[in-house]
């Protein structure tokens, strides 16, 4: 891992500031892009949804909604903790804060662990989407591990910059994405729904209870991973006592709301009123479908324009997962837990520049790993990463919903207690269930055996174990380090 503390040498003087991170970047349409962005919704919804739709038919939208309400749940106890919390590893510094430093050392180790993943599957994801586009287009096949590299420049440059121009990028790709599905909705509405019109029954919650619906809440959680990372960004932000809040509650709502109507759109394409989507979701062309549907309702021109951006919108969720990788060897670098060098940021564009090129390293050994081994980059290296990312997330967001209820347990610091008691303990609840339902069908998002299926689950206990060993050997052998632990707070640098 790292030395011990009190051998670690203090980051050298020219490459970090008292100020650390860019001190009042980023605004809250900064952290939505971010947030949004790294969630992918042109990806999830062209790539992911059909998937959700094969497994519950019409019970898909309300899916997505009641994953979205849950984490609206686990936000309001998460913007909180974010008024007296200020780190860039924010599951670090809340679970240590509210549980205790062992369980956050252990728990950073697990978000860096899936950051990481989620971050280089889909860098191999753009590579294999871009690798299509590009050979439909022109004729001409680029490998795509080429086009992954290339992205991997670009990305680790980005990262390196102004974190302002990462959240510009984002942005832009981010309009073009939501515009691109806007434009199928309308297309939708305009004909008056599908073959049976518009239709309510499939937000009907007696839809709940058909088979399938546990695997489908696999995917319709995995879609809002991500938005955590407007905590992330919390010693970056301008006022983030109000900015962080706000920001995380419109994404999320956002999420919630785009995506629950849009599934439902591509079920009225298809029959509003009977079981058609579903046939066609786990039929021959049920990867196409929403590409098929967008044809036939506005026209090739959007069915093509959604293919082209479908690229773009996975280069733009890596560059989101890149930033909030990033961000979390900074955090762990600067308080001992990883080599100190990683805690430090470039003078000139107050970016983590070690925690950067770490990660870019990261992410380029992954794909030659990949290319090299032959293996498949899209059902290999992005579905199995992602499945222990995902996973890996939610076991994070259930242990900081405890964490909240910990840290105001004593002092609610004039919170009311639904928000720091209730709303923790619900979402606490609720995440646990979801977790079961993953790991019971982690093989919906993997495709992958029940051996391979417990492999990528390991990781996961392994590294919290090793965190709290190191918490408590820091504790042993340098009692002064331990106590310094979580209290690496922004207003304190």
């Amino acid at each position: 891992m790292t030395a011990p503390p009190s051998s670690v040498p203090p980051p050298p003087p020219a490459a970090s500031s008292s100020r650390g991170l860019r001190d009042g970047a980023v605004g809250t349409g900064d952290l939505v892009f971010f947030v949004v962005a790294a969630a992918a919704p042109l990806t999830v919804m062209a790539g992911v949804a059909p998937l959700a739709i094969g497994m519950a038919g019409r019970a898909a939208p309300l899916g997505y909604l009641l994953s979205g309400l849950l984490l609206i749940v686990f936000a309001a106890g998460f913007t909180a903790m974010s008024r007296f919390v200020r780190n860039a590893g924010a599951f670090y510094a809340y679970i240590g804060k509210g549980i205790g430093r062992p369980t956050g050392a252990g728990a950073a180790y697990v978000a860096l662990f899936s950051y990481n993943a989620i971050e280089v599957g889909l860098l191999a994801a753009f590579g294999w989407f871009t690798e299509a586009g590009f050979e439909d287009l022109t004729g001409t096949r680029v490998p795509w591990w080429l086009w992954s590299l290339g992205g991997l420049v670009a990305i680790g440059v980005l990262g390196y910059l102004k974190v302002t121009l990462s959240a510009g990028v984002l942005g832009v790709a981010l309009v073009l994405e939501v515009l691109v599905l806007l434009v199928f909705e309308a297309g939708v509405l305009a004909h008056g729904g599908g073959p049976q019109g518009l239709g309510l029954g499939s937000l009907s919650p007696m839809h709940l209870g058909e088979s399938g619906v546990g695997g489908m809440f696999v995917l319709a959680i995995g879609a809002f991973i991500g938005f955590e990372a407007t905590a992330i960004y919390a010693e970056e932000a301008r006022r983030p006592e109000r900015t962080v809040p706000r920001a995380t509650y419109v994404a999320v709502a956002f999420l919630a709301l785009f995506y629950t109507f849009t599934v439902w759109m591509i079920i009225n394409a298809y029959g509003s009123e009977s079981d058609r989507a579903q046939e066609v979701a786990n039929g021959k062309g049920g990867a196409d479908m929403v590409f098929t549907a967008t044809e036939r309702f506005t026209g090739a021109w959007a069915a093509d324009s959604m293919h082209v951006l479908i690229i773009t919108s996975t280069f733009a969720a890596t560059l989101a997962f890149h930033n909030g990788a990033a961000r979390y060897f900074y955090a762990l670098g600067r308080e001992g837990l990883l080599p100190a060098r990683l805690g430090t940021v470039s003078a000139k564009t107050r970016a983590p520049a070690a925690a950067v090129v770490t990660q870019s390293a990261i992410a380029l050994a992954v794909i030659v790993v990949t290319m090299v081994g032959g293996a498949d980059p899209y059902s290999v290296t992005f579905l199995w990463s992602n499945g222990s990312g995902i996973l890996g997330v939610m076991l994070m967001q259930a242990l900081a919903a405890l964490a909240v209820h910990g840290f105001f347990r004593r002092d609610r610091r004039a919170m009311p207690a639904w928000r720091v008691v209730a709303a923790p303990l619900v979402a606490c609840a609720g995440l646990a269930v979801m977790i079961v339902l993953v790991c019971a069908h982690l093989d919906l998002l993997t495709g992958a055996s029940a051996g391979v299926n417990a492999a990528l689950i390991l990781p996961l206990p392994v590294l919290f174990g090793a965190g709290v060993a190191l918490a408590l050997r820091i504790k042993r052998r340098d009692p002064a380090s331990y106590e310094r632990l979580t209290t690496l707070d922004a207003e304190r640098l």
